[in-house]
């Protein structure tokens, strides 16, 4: 193709980069499926386990399939004394996703099939990253509160096993149902900006954990991930509900953003949000946080009166917010969780994307001069 026949796409939002079987969004129905089927009915009666099997080979397991898949997450829960060790040996003023993101980086230097790009090898690699994620976030955390390590227990799901470690106790079935929800509704998005890193890490035929590493580090930008981190600040900043209507509408007053509110592909309500809202109300409840999902509640209904019909909705993060402060997270710890779901999206479309690879190479429309000429140092 002849630069003259390309066309100028910055954002790359009108490019078609290749096919997938994974998630489907009809931003302007507020539609998400994967793998068909549509995310309220998922984080209704799914489980994070089953819907990592589901993106990962575009079918429900039977009950069989997903207790041995199961048995192979919790396997490879716990790291390994050199990983503990490394983990001990982090600064603890250091930010919780560039701690995740060395620590998966590391996880490549135990693994003597990290180069073996072999559909069974990539699968291994993308459940032991997707297992040991949830004891690096909790034990980083309870490292800088000057608590011990707490192993994971291989008798508890992903999100029982992370709370527990977090927080030194099992959790009741409601928070560790919360939890479990989220991570269903942040699994896979599409061709997002941290998927596209994925996509274009193994597309130079990488390994899986430098895909990984690339992705966590595309999420940390704040145009990407940390939404709910910027719902919470702003919850705080407010402090009561009496003071909701003057902030929000000076925000909008002043053409400022309001933290949880629209998204680049919907434009109707997010569908991830639907159930989330509802779930986020029971759990503010059960943790003694009522108010604050009240709060959340006020600051909707003011937006839907003045921009809803411009189709600026909450989004996901908007109540997932309000659900992880419920559950006892630190703040800064919102966008690790993120990520912690996300790695079952990201290892699905990375693994797709090597059965039918090329390297994404795009191009860019030079500005800068021609024929210049050179000065010698001596000139300049």
């Amino acid at each position: 193709m002849s630069e003259a026949t390309m066309t100028m796409d910055k954002g790359l939002d009108h490019t078609i980069i290749g096919e997938s079987t994974k998630s489907f969004i009809d931003g302007q129905k507020g539609v998400l499926e994967y793998v068909g089927i549509d995310i309220d009915s998922l984080a209704r009666n799914s489980t994070f386990e089953e819907t990592c099997y589901l993106l990962l080979n575009d079918r429900l397991p039977t009950p069989a399939e997903l207790e041995a898949f199961t048995a192979r997450i919790r396997s490879q829960y716990d790291l390994s004394e050199y990983m503990w060790a490394a983990l001990k040996a982090i600064p603890l003023s250091a930010a919780p996703m560039h701690v995740l993101q060395t620590m998966v980086a590391m996880l490549a230097l135990e693994d003597p099939d990290c180069d073996d790009q072999s559909l069974v090898a990539e699968e291994e690699k993308a459940i032991r990253i997707l297992a040991a994620t949830p004891a690096i976030i909790a034990n980083f955390d309870r490292l800088r509160r000057g608590e011990s390590f707490v192993r994971p227990d291989a008798n508890d799901n992903v999100a029982t096993s992370f709370l527990r470690m977090l927080n030194g106790t099992k959790p009741g079935e409601a928070s560790a149902k919360a939890l479990d929800v989220c991570l269903v509704l942040h699994a896979d998005h599409g061709i997002n900006a941290s998927t596209f890193a994925t996509m274009v890490v193994v597309g130079t035929e990488s390994d899986m954990y430098s895909a990984i590493t690339a992705a966590i580090g595309t999420l940390r930008g704040p145009l990407h991930g940390g939404a709910n981190e910027r719902v919470m600040n702003m919850l705080q900043e407010i402090g009561d509900i009496g003071a909701i209507e003057e902030f929000v509408l000076g925000r909008l007053a002043r053409k400022e953003k309001v933290p949880g509110f629209g998204h680049r592909v919907y434009k109707a309500i997010d569908p991830r949000a639907t159930y989330l809202k509802t779930f986020a109300e029971s759990i503010a409840a059960e943790t003694g946080n009522i108010e604050l999902f009240q709060m959340s509640r006020k600051i909707e209904e003011i937006m839907e009166s003045q921009v809803g019909a411009k189709g600026i909705h909450p989004n996901v993060d908007f109540y997932s917010a309000s659900t992880y402060f419920s559950l006892g997270l630190a703040i800064d710890l919102f966008t690790p969780i993120f990520a912690m779901s996300r790695n079952a999206g990201w290892a699905a479309h990375a693994i797709e994307r090597l059965e039918d690879n090329r390297l994404i190479r795009p191009r860019c429309q030079y500005t800068g001069p021609h024929a210049a000429d050179y000065t010698a140092i001596a000139d300049r």
